[in-house]
């Protein structure tokens, strides 16, 4: 298994394959998230100080908050993702 790391913003990355959701912080249910994480000691904050625009929930149930946009961080996932499944078929195909 290979480890594909994601930049989340600011010089912060995750390991991609861990990720379970990437959502929007505005509603209430992601705030009631957000503390309930803190409380368990499961909440990372990589915004540097800026606003929360998107958090991230990881298999193991952390939440990391991160400053860029949802959108934008699914975007690269979606890319990273593209780049290995055409890789992966650039290999099959010379074998």
């Amino acid at each position: 298994m290979e480890i594909k790391l994601l930049n989340i913003g600011f010089g912060n990355t995750v390991i991609a394959n861990r990720i379970v959701a990437i959502v929007s912080p505005s509603s209430a249910p992601m705030k009631r998230l957000k503390e309930d994480a803190k409380q368990a000691n499961k909440l990372i904050d990589a915004t540097m100080g800026r606003r929360t625009r998107s958090v991230i929930i990881t298999d193991s149930d952390h939440v990391i908050l991160s400053g860029v946009q949802a959108e934008t961080i699914a975007q690269r996932l979606s890319q990273d993702h593209a780049l290995k499944e055409s890789s992966a078929s650039r290999k099959t195909s010379s074998s």
